[in-house]
Formats: structure tokens, sequence, C-alpha cells
């Protein structure tokens, strides 16, 4: 089974495809990272991500594919949520 993994992100979308053998055995078959700067308005920057999904999808014919959970990054104002021991 070839798989087309996906790491999001506007800055920095993360592609790898590996081909898993019967045993469970992976082995790489591509990696990449699309980039866009944050400055390029927002519908280029997702045209330059799917044109960089989309050759991945092209070259490689992965079978499957796997996406990574998004979650939102947000500065933190004041004192973090922990507590620093020394």
């Amino acid at each position: 089974m070839r798989v087309l993994g996906v790491d999001p992100g506007l800055t920095r979308c993360g592609i790898g495809i590996v081909d898993v053998a019967a045993d469970r055995r992976a082995s790489l078959v591509y990696v990449g990272v699309v980039q866009t700067p944050p400055a390029m308005p927002l519908e280029q920057r997702l045209l330059a991500v799917s044109r960089g999904i989309r050759a991945a999808l092209e070259q490689h014919r992965p079978t499957a594919m796997a996406v990574e959970r998004v979650f939102a990054q947000h500065n933190l104002l004041g004192d973090p949520p922990f507590t620093r021991v020394d």
C-alpha cells in the first residue's frame, strides 16, 4: 500500500509518501514541504498548497491518505499554563 501523509499548514505544509508492506514495514518514497510566505494573499497560499499536494498525488499515485489533525496555535499573553521547577 502506498500512503500519502499530510502535515497541514499554510506557511509549511509537509508531504510524505511511504510504501507499506504486508508485514507493516514502511519505506520512504517521497518527502517534501510546500512553503508559502505569510504576506501572500490567502487564496494564493491555498492554491500553492493544493498544487504541491496534487503534484505529489500525480507523480506517486498513493492508494491511501493520512492527515495530521490541525490545532490552532494561540500566542499566550501573560504567564504560561505551567509552572517552572528548577
